[in-house]
């Protein structure tokens, strides 16, 4: 097991000569569309730390985009991992299945929102169990319309970029998209709140903006589904006013809509709750995970009320990797991961720790819009000073000194002017301090 130490050090420059080196080997051999957000290259990752090629020490900020939750090379995970290598890497399930796909639905379906008998299946991405939810919801109701949000991410594929609603750099030139998807307006309470304040503070009323829509350039007749995730995440880490969401389950269960929470960021204890809808008491009919679902190995799964997941024909769902062996052990030890340590309330403690410095970061400087999130989710929104105006310049610059001073942090936002904060719920209180108050004299600096 690992015994990487949990310290920031700048052992070089950053990047350092042998990440540099990487980097050439990568600009001859990857495609330039791949882009990478740290100049480093890593090593090895444990805890809270990432540890590059050059000896450096990072305070990991991001978990991989909210995957590594239980921290990198997890050592559950690394011993299911381990022992299921060694007795096979692949059958595929469709061909002949095995114990540890059952037991990961298994898992879901007592784990996710709702009471009710569920079923589940399992994929690769998140995108790829987005478009598996559509079909899914398409199939049970006998209707072709979705509903996304404003601001909303939910992948890279045809169907999912056509859910997507920012251009660059996930749609742009990548056209035709998939039809019959639709846009409605996202409760987002900060902006909301500039324009109209009972807007910004009362969900319902939102979500009377967004029905309205809906109906108007829709109707509940012709729409198969809803998809929602319950805080934003490419979007900005935006968390609807309280009500919104409810009123939308609402809507949609009079008019026999199906209601998706794409929890692919949210899932799996990041928030304080195993799953973010917990937290307005919403059962959808269907929730989509992946992420932090395995500890870095691929999987998604679609998970739901039992007649709209068996509603497509035998063999309608599927794919040759979905459910690989080796990652259902890593789901597994992860799940359990997550119930024996605690880490569901481990998110909450990071959120008071999290939101306490960065309030108090927010009272001293005035570009700081807004700070929000739940759990191990926190964002903060950078404007220019004195007004709401989002200051993209300042979030890439700062990004930029953070990374040169070993902390990994990423950005969001519509406007790209949101700094996020994904920490494993591994991480010390110590290193999340640090990494914070790094973060806090760079912002002075600027």
């Amino acid at each position: 097991m690992s015994t990487l130490e949990q310290s920031r050090l700048l052992a070089t420059e950053i990047p350092g000569p042998k990440s540099v080196e990487l980097a050439g080997r990568k600009n001859a051999a990857v495609s330039r569309a791949v882009g990478t957000t740290m100049p480093v290259y890593a090593r090895r990752a444990s805890g809270g730390i990432v540890e590059d090629v050059d000896g450096n020490r990072l305070i990991d900020l991001g978990s991989g985009i909210a995957v590594t939750t239980v921290g990198n090379a997890s050592p559950r995970v690394v011993e299911a991992v381990a022992a299921q290598v060694a007795d096979f890497t692949h059958t595929c399930f469709m061909v002949t299945p095995y114990d540890g796909y059952v037991s990961v639905c298994e898992h879901l379906n007592r784990l996710t929102p709702g009471s009710y008998e569920k079923r589940t299946a399992l994929f690769n991405s998140g995108s790829e169990a987005v478009e598996n939810a559509i079909k899914i919801a398409r199939s049970y109701t006998k209707r072709q319309s979705v509903v996304a949000f404003d601001h909303a991410y939910h992948g890279r594929t045809n169907l999912t970029m056509a859910l997507t609603a920012k251009s660059m750099p996930y749609k742009s030139g990548f056209g035709p998209f998939a039809p019959e998807i639709y846009r409605a307006p996202m409760s987002y309470p900060y902006r909301d709140g500039l324009l109209n304040k009972d807007l910004g503070n009362d969900g319902a009323l939102a979500a009377e903006r967004a029905i309205s829509v809906i109906d108007k350039q829709i109707g509940a007749a012709n729409l198969a589904a809803v998809i929602i995730e319950p805080i934003q995440g490419e979007g900005g880490f935006i968390v609807p006013a309280p009500g919104f969401l409810p009123a939308l389950r609402t809507w949609c269960a009079d008019n026999g809509v199906v209601f998706i929470a794409d929890e692919v960021q949210t899932g799996f204890a990041r928030t304080g709750a195993m799953f973010a809808c917990e937290h307005e008491g919403i059962e959808p009919d269907l929730i989509v995970t992946a992420k932090g679902i395995a500890d870095g190995l691929p999987l998604s799964a679609v998970t739901g009320r039992a007649e709209i997941m068996d509603a497509p024909h035998v063999s309608g769902l599927g794919g040759t990797y979905g459910g690989n062996p080796i990652s259902c052990a890593a789901a597994l030890a992860t799940i359990e991961t997550i119930e024996l340590d605690g880490l569901v309330s481990r998110a909450a403690a990071i959120e008071t720790l999290m939101k306490d410095r960065l309030h108090r970061l927010q009272a001293e400087d005035d570009r700081i819009g807004d700070v929000r999130g739940r759990g191990a989710m926190i964002a903060v929104e950078l404007v220019k000073s004195g007004t709401a105006e989002p200051d993209p310049e300042l979030t890439k610059k700062l990004t930029a000194a953070a990374h040169a001073a070993g902390v990994i942090v990423l950005t969001c936002g519509t406007y790209g002017n949101i700094l996020r904060f994904l920490p494993p719920l591994s991480i010390s209180d110590e290193l999340l301090i640090e990494g914070l108050d790094v973060l806090a004299l760079l912002l002075a600096d600027l």
